[in-house]
């Protein structure tokens, strides 16, 4: 389960919580411009944006988690066990995998609206990456600085819904998340007023009364919402240091700590990473579940004209200032 969310201040933030109770060897990969990018059913693509993200590298590919192009366009696949659908090979249009779309709308498109327009040609498949890895079900948040929208394969089709809060989780379907907030229109980062009986004397005891009723559970729909209100009230500086800051705090407000999400068998959901990209600078932020410390690695400082992958491990054990 995860939770992916855009921000914008003077720059442009993506990222995302990835939770569960595995890790496979993720880095941080950067895609030079001239890497070729093969396909099922595609031609390879062997010139196009230089991308940054979470990747795990399987047989020399990137299979990415979340990523953005140099062109300040965002992605990010999470899961969708429960409705995700994907289609058998179509004639007339492309037709890529759901872990090909990443870099499939990533190496041609530079904005929601040219990603959109790819899209919309675009048959997601049911193709295995290979024998050992099976087909993950996802649905994908796709922003830029102006826009963003959640794409699903359902099974009635492709769905683009227009994503107003920039916020994804997981189940149910992203319009059922989203009527959801309906719920909560109530809630307020300001003090609240005694609406419940002029005959009584309610008073207020504490700050923050507002937003009683914001759900604090783990659940996907819960953090929808706890994430929507935080993300839409947040106030932040313009700065590098304190937009990263904030966005962390925003993803921090639904990570989950090992022990709270029991799936038995002494196996339990953890936030293994949170990530925030400075799309317009190409620089992605990350934390893991060990260590809190920001780490950084920027996509400027690599030639992004080769031909290789560059990736960077995680730093993923408690680095620790020692003041004295």
């Amino acid at each position: 389960m995860c939770t992916a969310v855009s921000f914008k201040t003077d720059d442009f933030y993506f990222g995302r919580t990835l939770d569960h109770d595995v890790t496979f060897g993720e880095q941080v990969t950067i895609t030079p411009r001239s890497f070729p990018f093969h396909f099922k059913h595609e031609k390879t693509i062997k010139d196009h944006y230089a991308i940054i993200g979470m990747a795990h590298i399987a047989e020399g590919y990137p299979l990415y988690y979340d990523a953005v192009n140099e062109k300040g366009l965002c992605i990010a696949g999470l899961n969708f066990t429960q409705s995700a659908v994907y289609r058998d090979f179509e004639e007339g249009k492309h037709n890529a995998s759901q872990s090909e779309l990443i870099p499939w709308i990533l190496s041609k498109c530079k904005n929601v609206s040219e990603a959109t327009a790819l899209l919309e040609k675009t048959n997601v498949c049911e193709i295995p990456f290979s024998d050992e890895l099976g087909v993950a079900k996802l649905h994908w948040l796709i922003a830029d600085k102006d826009r963003a929208v959640t794409v699903e394969a359902v099974a009635e089709g492709l769905k683009i819904y227009e994503n107003p809060v920039g916020v994804l989780t997981n189940e149910p379907p992203f319009d059922r998340q989203l009527f959801g907030l309906n719920n909560y229109m109530s809630l307020s980062p300001k003090e609240p007023t005694n609406s419940f009986s002029k005959e009584l004397p309610l008073k207020i005891y504490s700050r923050g009364m507002g937003a009683m009723g914001l759900p604090g559970d783990l659940s996907s729909a819960s953090r929808f919402v706890r994430a929507s209100f935080i993300k839409m009230n947040s106030a932040s500086g313009s700065s590098e240091p304190e937009s990263v800051s904030q966005f962390f705090h925003i993803l921090n407000s639904v990570s989950q700590p090992r022990g709270c999400c029991n799936l038995g068998g002494g196996k339990y959901e953890i936030t293994v990473y949170t990530s925030c990209c400075n799309a317009d600078k190409g620089i992605y932020y990350y934390t893991t579940y060990e260590n809190s410390g920001v780490c950084a690695v920027t996509m400027k400082n690599e030639d992004l004209d080769g031909n290789e992958l560059i990736c960077y491990p995680l730093i993923d054990k408690m680095q620790t200032f020692l003041q004295n």
